[in-house]
């Protein structure tokens, strides 16, 4: 052992179109200061190239999943997910992510904490960060989460087995509610303007808003949203006062460090043709509508699974901005198809009317995941040794 480092067991895990480090929680310490301290060390962090770590100076690859065996007889195993910045020494847990929830059941099965079960293992995952239960079926192939198959996802090369994550329970979540303002519209006002949106909570909070409100088409890009300064800008000033008067925060002024993860932001406009930034063609057969969803400050190069959830929940909501852009026909169907920057995710989402709300009765998703590395990180001691960091 190096007399200057601890080393910590790990594991590098892609979900769906997302990569973490998953680590069991009996690696890390109990006290949550001195956890975050090392997990930011792990990552490398605060650094926007993480260069001294194992983040991938992506906020798609600065993702950490704590894994446990539950205590809750309805789940199998406990799940953090946290957010590490790459700007500020600061880990998110405010809300959840769908792409790293998928790789939860593969990961738990393979660690043993689940047994294994062919052809199918159910896993039972309880999401810590909003106490919901999620179901994942995982395929499974010589006692071990399976890996190859014929299921394909945009944002990710290649094929692998399919998982069906049932995210039915995750309904109101993060404020207790599907429509946190018990709204299926508000306005918001930045400066004297008025912004309509529909707010919804179903895996995180989402802020949907019309593309054509702030002045896009609804198929830009992902560099050239993050590199429009003042609608990144504008984009915060309207996240931050949903965040308000939500009550995430006291002062919407503070939802950017205070919140950066989570509500999602999603610009949404009707279907069309359009070319995916790597290439791909997209028909408006294909799709339902368009979505741009950004996140941390920064615009997600695919799609979040748990913004798809809330996506496909806003589309069963009569009067929400989402689902006015259905025809009749996506209206009657099960699937709703979502065209985001490098092509379509479907979800499968049902609900009724009861008593002028609206009741969801199941949210399914599909995903990808494998383990990449499995192996021990170092973290220099002196990151939990308070005299070196105050003679540093």
């Amino acid at each position: 052992m190096h007399k200057e480092m601890d080393m910590y067991k790990c594991s590098i895990v892609r979900g769906g179109t997302s990569k973490g480090v998953f680590i069991l929680a009996n690696e890390l310490p109990q006290d949550p200061e001195a956890r975050d301290k090392v997990i930011l060390a792990i990552y490398g962090s605060p650094d926007v190239r993480q260069i001294d770590g194992l983040g991938g100076a992506d906020v798609l690859t600065s993702k950490c999943a704590v894994i446990a065996p539950s205590p809750d007889d309805e789940a199998d195993v406990d799940y953090t997910f946290g957010q590490v910045s790459m700007v500020e020494p600061f880990i998110d847990y405010g809300g959840n992510c769908g792409n790293i929830s998928s790789a939860v059941g593969p990961f738990a099965i393979d660690n043993g904490l689940v047994a294994p079960v062919e052809p199918v293992t159910t896993v039972r995952i309880r999401m810590t960060n909003t106490n919901r239960i999620l179901r994942a079926e995982v395929p499974v192939k010589y006692g071990k989460a399976q890996v190859e198959g014929d299921f394909a996802i945009d944002g990710c090369p290649g094929t692998g087995a399919k998982i069906t994550i049932d995210w039915s329970g995750v309904i109101g979540g993060i404020t207790g509610k599907l429509l946190p303002t018990g709204n299926t519209r508000d306005s918001i006002e930045v400066d004297g303007k008025a912004y309509e949106v529909s707010i919804v909570d179903a895996g995180n909070v989402v802020v949907f808003i019309r593309a054509e409100s702030l002045g896009l088409s609804g198929d830009e890009t992902p560099d050239w949203i993050d590199n429009n300064a003042w609608l990144m800008e504008e984009i915060e000033n309207i996240r931050g006062r949903v965040c308000e008067k939500i009550g995430l925060v006291k002062n919407w002024q503070d939802a950017k460090k205070l919140t950066p993860y989570q509500p999602f932001f999603a610009m949404v406009s009707p279907k069309k043709d359009y070319t995916c930034f790597n290439g791909k063609a997209i028909k408006s057969e294909e799709v339902d509508f368009l979505s741009r969803l950004t996140f941390m400050l920064k615009m997600h190069k695919a799609y979040p699974i748990t913004g798809t959830v809330a996506t496909g929940v806003a589309a069963r909501i009569p009067g929400s901005i989402v689902h006015e852009l259905l025809d009749e026909e996506a209206k009657s169907r099960g699937e709703i198809l979502i065209g985001h920057p490098q092509g379509v995710i479907p979800v499968e989402c049902l609900g009724h009317q009861e008593e002028a709300e609206t009741k969801i009765d199941k949210v399914g998703v599909y995903r990808t995941a494998r383990t990449i590395m499995e192996g021990c990180v170092y973290v220099r001691k002196s990151v939990l040794d308070s005299e070196a960091e105050r003679n540093s």
